[in-house]
Order: C-alpha cells, then structure tokens, then sequence
C-alpha cells in the first residue's frame, strides 16, 4: 500500500530573496502573520493554518505562472482592498473589459497579482451561479 499524505498538514513555498521586501508585502500589504524570522533560510506565514515559507533564494528568475493563491468569499471587495493598500494587479491581453477581475469559463472569478520578486499569486471566487 501507498503511503498517503492526505492527513498531514501541508507547507507552501514562495521564493523571495530579500526579508524586508518579503515582510513589507506578505505581512504588511496582505496582512498575513509573521509567524517566524529564520533568515537566512526562510521567513514563517501563517495561511490560516498552512505553514507558507517564504524560503530566502538568492537570484531566481520567477515563473510566468500562478505560485500561490487564496479562494475569496468577495473577490470585488478584496481587490478593492488590496489595491488601496498598494497591490498592484495584473492585466493581461486576453482579458475583457477594464477590471482586474476575469471570468473563467465555468463561472470562477479570478485576479492575479505580483510580488515584490515577480512570483505570480492571485485570488479567485466561485461563481455564485453554482
């Protein structure tokens, strides 16, 4: 039998190489918890529960993709907020209409955002059509 995983808490990872870029974004731009300072390896956020490492990388060159993300109860709400607090988000060519929101085909409302190290993150809500 297969060793299965499915009741161990998990750990995220982003890459960052630079602590206070990293504390003045995760913890103060998004409010996440600062949880513990190992530099030089990594720092600790609390994602309710999960365990995200911002692990200290040296140069890197970040992905085009989405590292990391969160399900939001009101999307809207939530770029409206983050924007005020200094988060700038990502347009991109295939998006219709003005706002940093798009609408997958199924009905998921998504938006994605930068780091301070061009790690992609975004922010998604299910569609309340069901």
């Amino acid at each position: 039998m297969a060793v299965s995983l499915s009741n161990f808490a998990h750990v995220a990872f982003v890459p960052i190489s630079d602590g206070a870029k990293a504390i003045a974004f995760y913890r103060d731009m998004l409010g996440l918890t600062l949880v513990e300072d190992q530099a030089p390896f990594a720092l600790v956020f609390d994602l309710q529960g999960t365990m995200l490492r911002a692990t200290f990388a040296g140069e890197f060159k970040a992905q085009p993709f989405t590292v990391l993300g969160w399900q939001v109860a009101d999307i809207d709400a939530t770029v409206e907020g983050l924007t005020a607090a200094g988060v700038m988000f990502n347009k991109y060519p295939w998006m219709q209409g003005e706002g940093a929101i798009w609408t997958a085909p199924g009905g998921t409302r998504i938006a994605w955002f930068q780091d301070p190290f061009g790690n992609v993150l975004s922010l998604q809500s299910a569609s309340v059509e069901g």
